[in-house]
């Protein structure tokens, strides 16, 4: 008796998970692609607040720029020349509230760090 139930059972499964074959079409607003290249141009063009941590010539750049990547590995590093000096920056934080915690922490470590605000856009 357990025999015929387990096979019925054994049965019933296979019967059941056949998979289905189908097509799938998906009609989309043409205007969706557009919106989607307007948000991402839109990112692009976005400012953020940075924080810069030092300044110097291209090797004192890149020695603070290793020296903040081991004290801040999550935080996003960049060197941005000036003329005519090289400027460490890190950070790309959209609203002031997290920049300005993030800055806090920052100069604890580099006390002459400071906190930069995003410019106007001329657009």
């Amino acid at each position: 008796m357990k025999k015929i139930i387990a096979l019925s059972f054994f049965a019933l499964i296979t019967y059941t998970s056949q998979a289905q074959e189908g097509q799938i079409n998906i009609e989309q607003d043409p205007q969706i692609t557009e919106l989607l290249s307007i948000y991402k141009s839109a990112l692009k063009s976005n400012e953020y607040y940075r924080i810069q941590v030092g300044f110097g010539d291209y090797n004192k750049a890149q020695s603070i720029k290793n020296s903040v990547e081991q004290d801040f590995p999550g935080l996003y590093s960049k060197i941005d020349f000036d003329s005519p000096t090289y400027r460490v920056r890190v950070g790309r934080f959209k609203d002031k509230m997290t920049a300005e915690r993030k800055f806090n922490e920052v100069r604890e470590k580099y006390p002459n760090a400071m906190l930069l605000k995003p410019k106007k856009s001329t657009k």
